[in-house]
């Protein structure tokens, strides 16, 4: 087969000296195909050969699609199958040479960029959002590939002990990477007892590095990540790299774990998101501390961050709904909010962006802050809007007038939840025409309470719209929506003074909060059940909800704790503190089977502080 030839002519001579070759019966296995074709093809060329491939194999099959000579015929066929044992090698080819080029492509990269800019190009390469992100073994040959320019350079030696050392920490890990859910039966997420147990403690024993394993015990402690990162003046390149390729591997094996137990309430997706925020959230504090030490690896903790929300905000199970959730829990991520935002300013703006964007708003609302949550959504839904993404433009649509009732401006609330409903029914999306239901009703019953209209046929028209939304949200299997939907009607119903129906409602919200795990509308149905009980002067009851409800909002940081905790100081004032007291202890087991001992001690240390506060 002569060089000179053109590639095409050269390819197709290829070709048939492998089919000849083969029906000689020189040739006695696939390998041997897969070595002539090693040998013949040029690196870079393959569209010329698929192409001259794809011509023999049509040529072939049309041969003995109409050839009526039996011995051409058998010999076509015996052709047709040698094209296709070179054309299953020809992918293996493709396949080892993919991952090939990608691996000198990344050498390259790194190798000739500045020394200040090859953290961002390393992690831009092994961004797992690229189209064919590396594998294990890839970034193992990533190692070995960099070690070549060892001695010419100390930095590109330090990338390829971090990979190895991280890759090897990996391997430790992954073998007990679920061990800690057996030793934790009664809860699946990031909380529990700081100290020996849980996901952080467990991961920290099976490491022999010093700095991943320090920062996984300030985790178990539920310390600051901030401080931490602070006190790492003497961080190398190495400890670095291998700090994060431990992170980030911990965070991949417990979504894909995650993902697959759908069929768990108590894991599955509700999880998943709880792992994307919690790893999320751990790399932004990283980056705000390491911005006391230098710019380079502060930056690379928000490109990984960054990286972590892209994803997540790709996932089908991205909550449009809901934001708090209840293994999301921690002292050390109290303020997660506030370190999401500022990366979240520079990136520009995306699809994705506009997801995150919504997911802050909610979040920004059950904490309070009402201004910046509609500063978050009316980013977002004009991000949304400008990308064609009709869900989230939706979404912060309904978001927004849930957050203009908060602010008592129920004018705007109708406003938006109208366009909501309008814009769900011609996009056919019936999880926001759920929500819009709910929301138009939701506010329609807080105007006419507001404006004091007594006239029964307002409340009513404003609850059939919240039981349609119900009923919708029964229909979609939508757990988050429902606990909304049954949330808003029991609230409705406290308005209107019916408060045993709004109690049948804000139980089953409870129920419903607990099994989406969203804790701001556990709370929420918590106090209002508080003061459902009271109206029905039913002071244990309201001592139960009340003091559940407040210490669940404090926990998030929502400033609603305050609303059950001056109900009960009203309370406590008018039965006495021994009886207050006498309640409390009848329910203790009660308390303690959802927040814990340490939840229970806590109860009367938040009364104490709302009074001091009054």
């Amino acid at each position: 087969m002569p060089d000179s030839l053109p590639l095409r002519d050269r390819y197709l001579a290829l070709i048939d000296e492998i089919v000849e070759t083969t029906l000689k019966g020189k040739i006695s296995s696939v390998e041997m195909v897969y070595q002539m074709l090693l040998k013949g093809i040029t690196s870079g060329t393959g569209e010329v050969f698929e192409l001259a491939l794809s011509d023999r194999l049509n040529a072939l099959q049309n041969q003995v699609d109409s050839e009526k000579d039996e011995l051409k015929k058998a010999k076509a066929t015996r052709s047709l199958r040698a094209i296709k044992t070179i054309q299953s090698q020809w992918q293996r080819w493709q396949e080892q040479n993919k991952s090939t080029e990608a691996i000198a492509s990344a050498v390259t990269e790194i190798t000739s960029a500045p020394a200040d800019e090859r953290l961002a190009v390393f992690l831009r390469i092994t961004d797992p959002n690229q189209k064919y992100p590396l594998n294990l073994q890839q970034l193992q040959e990533l190692s070995k590939a960099l070690q070549q320019f060892a001695q010419a350079d100390a930095d590109l030696e330090q990338f390829s002990e971090g990979i190895t050392r991280g890759l090897a920490s990996w391997q430790r890990l992954q073998d007990n990477l679920l061990s800690w859910l057996y030793e934790q039966k009664e809860s699946l997420g990031f909380g529990g007892v700081p100290g020996e147990r849980g996901p952080w403690a467990s991961w920290a024993k099976q490491l022999n590095s010093e700095l991943p394993q320090e920062l996984l015990r300030t985790l178990a402690r539920e310390e600051s990540a901030i401080e931490f990162a602070e006190r790492q003046r003497g961080i190398t390149l190495r400890d670095w790299v291998e700090m994060a390729l431990i992170l980030q591997f911990l965070q991949r094996g417990l979504i894909n774990w995650f993902d697959q137990q759908a069929y768990d309430v108590k894991a599955g997706p509700k999880l998943s998101i709880s792992t994307f925020l919690t790893f999320a959230v751990i790399w932004s504090q990283l980056a705000s501390g390491f911005g006391s030490i230098g710019k380079v690896y502060s930056d690379a903790c928000s490109q990984i961050m960054l990286q972590i929300l892209r994803t997540f905000a790709q996932r089908p199970y991205f909550p449009f709904y809901g934001g708090i959730f209840a293994s999301f829990t921690g002292n050390y991520l109290r303020d997660a909010l506030d370190y999401l935002d500022e990366p979240l300013r520079r990136g520009e703006g995306t699809q994705e962006k506009a997801r995150i964007l919504t997911l802050l708003g909610y979040s920004q609302r059950a904490l309070g802050q009402y201004q910046r949550s509609i500063d978050f959504h009316q980013q977002a839904l004009e991000i949304a809007r400008n990308a064609g993404d009709r869900a989230c433009e939706i979404a912060n649509l309904n978001h927004l007038s849930r957050t203009y009732v908060q602010q008592q401006n129920y004018a705007e609330a109708i406003n938006y939840s109208q366009r909501a409903l309008i814009l769900s029914r011609q996009a056919g999306d019936k999880t926001g025409e759920a929500n819009a239901l709910v929301n138009l009703g939701y506010s329609e019953v807080m105007q006419a309470q507001e404006l004091e209209n007594l006239e029964p046929e307002t409340y009513e028209a404003a609850i059939n719209y919240l039981e349609q939304g119900l009923k919708l949200s029964e229909k979609l299997g939508d757990i988050q929506s429902k606990a909304l939907c049954v949330s808003s009607l029991g609230i409705a119903y406290l308005v209107i003074g019916e408060h045993q129906t709004a109690i049948k409602y804000l139980e089953d919200g409870f129920k419903t909060a607990q099994v989406s795990g969203d804790l701001y509308l556990q709370g929420r149905n918590l106090a209002y059940l508080a003061e459902a009980y009271y109206h029905l002067q039913n002071s244990e009851k309201t001592v139960y909800t009340g003091c559940l409800g407040m210490y669940l909002l404090e926990q998030i940081a929502s400033n609603e704790w305050r609303q059950p905790a001056g109900l009960l100081t009203i309370l406590q004032g008018q039965i006495g503190a021994e009886a207050f007291q006498k309640f409390l202890q009848q329910h203790r087991p009660k308390i303690i089977a959802v927040i814990g001992v340490d939840g229970y001690d806590h109860i009367p240390q938040l009364l104490e502080e709302y009074k001091q506060d009054m």
